[in-house]
């Protein structure tokens, strides 16, 4: 590969970050995700490349790492905006159940539908192929979600978090399960309860996340509490390198790092509810919001790069002649139409009627991508096309765009037929950062 400018890098680089800051103010006036024009123009760059003769540079180990910066960034980012408020718990613990149950039938059906059309793909390794193609994108739906009512907003931020923390533990869970070498994963299904050593398999996994969760506690206290106390005007950047080290580190003690993420987020952005009694005489409540407020928007800010730049590549590499496959399309159909029947019915008995647009907000995107990329070199599947990952993605999100902009001229014109703003409209509209921050000032 021939040298490149490093200015005609920087402008590349600035004119992408550019592009995607209108994709984003288009995508708010179109509900079209800007994921998709993303990867639309990480599609044409490709083009350009092979045209000036650079196609055959290798961006994946790019790809991994925007991927794992990615995620960690999307997670925090929604971390920091769940309230764990008393009146909201029954709505996070049923948001959990739907994640919950829409990752595990949603990975059932699809490996089933793997195993039946994929030449060479078993029963375990169809599982561990269909997990990332069933776990919501929290990188589309939560940009794409901010005009909805307050409630359906909170429903879909808890849902698409918990999908990809509960997907990602449940890929590592499996992958784990392979390569024990036990057929815990077999050709013969996943039937647990049948083997000892398979429960305790699992019972020493369910206790590998409680370590997590209390390792993740005892570390949010202390970064809290260090860091509150810091001078320095450059110690945000710090704080995630720090989270980023210990997310890091979780992984290489195989413990399911996101918990790690997501427990700091939840405990920075509801520190009156974690530090009580004692514990409160330790907290400097006003530094401490200082740094929930400068860290919110950093992650805001950083989250935008790197999923950018991250959908962009992603776009490069993907090759469009699988698209044209009839096979391809029909396995790709099947797994889309089993996402929303499972969804209609998990949505019915949960939720009731009012299932729109959440019926259709079931985008896949980053995690999938990045999980489907984890896939161990042993595991890989020749007969599996990567145009039925691509066509999930546009499929989920063009599903979703068409439905966001149905609930939008509906609820334009339920509100030109009222002729003023209906009654409650403050109350369920999405409060901005600056009222949120007000909110938390303590009294006197």
């Amino acid at each position: 590969m021939e040298h490149i400018d490093p200015y005609t890098l920087l402008i590349e680089a600035s004119l992408i970050i550019i592009l995607s800051f209108f994709f984003g103010i288009l995508s708010k006036k179109t509900n079209i995700p800007s994921v998709l024009m993303l990867i639309v123009l990480g599609i044409v760059l490709k083009f350009g490349l092979d045209a000036m003769g650079m196609g055959n540079i290798n961006f994946f180990p790019v790809l991994e790492i925007l991927g794992i910066v990615g995620l960690i960034m999307i997670v925090l980012e929604a971390a920091l905006e769940l309230k764990l408020e008393r009146d909201k718990y029954l709505d996070i613990g049923k948001s959990l159940l739907i994640a919950l149950i829409g990752l595990v039938l949603s990975t059932w059906v699809a490996a089933m539908i793997l195993e039946y059309f994929v030449e060479g793909m078993d029963t375990g390794t169809a599982w561990l192929y269909a997990t990332p193609l069933s776990i919501l994108s929290s990188a589309i739906i939560i940009p794409s979600v901010t005009g909805l009512k307050a409630s359906k907003k909170e429903f879909h931020i808890y849902e698409s978090t918990f999908s990809d923390i509960l997907g990602i533990m449940l890929f590592y869970f499996l992958e784990s399960q392979m390569h024990g070498g036990a057929d815990a994963l077999g050709g013969h299904g996943i039937e647990v309860a049948e083997h000892s050593s398979q429960l305790v398999e699992v019972l020493l996994y369910l206790g590998m996340i409680l370590v997590t969760i209390l390792v993740s506690l005892v570390a949010s206290y202390l970064i809290v509490l260090i860091f509150q106390n810091i001078k320095s005007h450059v110690k945000l950047f710090l704080l995630i390198a720090v989270l980023l080290f210990l997310y890091a580190l979780g992984k290489k003690a195989h413990l399911s790092s996101l918990i790690i993420i997501l427990v700091f987020g939840l405990l920075i952005a509801n520190m009156k509810l974690f530090f009580r009694g004692r514990l409160k005489q330790w907290l400097n409540y006003k530094q401490a919001m200082h740094i929930y407020e400068d860290l919110h928007v950093v992650t805001i800010e950083t989250a935008f790069v790197v999923r950018t730049f991250f959908f962009v590549i992603f776009g490069i590499t993907i090759s469009l002649a699988s698209l044209v496959s009839i096979d391809v399309a029909i396995v790709s159909l099947l797994i889309i139409l089993s996402i929303y029947l499972i969804r209609f019915a998990i949505l019915r008995i949960f939720i009731g009627k009012d299932i729109l647009p959440q019926l259709f907000i079931a985008p896949r995107g980053l995690i999938t991508i990045l999980l489907f990329y984890a896939i161990p070199e042993e595991f890989i599947v020749p007969g599996f096309e990567p145009g039925i990952l691509l066509f999930i993605i546009i499929g989920t999100s063009l599903v979703m765009t068409l439905a966001m902009i149905r609930d939008k001229k509906r609820t334009g014109a339920a509100l030109r037929k009222a002729g003023e703003t209906p009654i409650g409209y403050e109350r369920w509209r999405a409060p901005t950062l600056a009222e949120t921050i007000v909110e938390k000032e303590p009294e006197g």
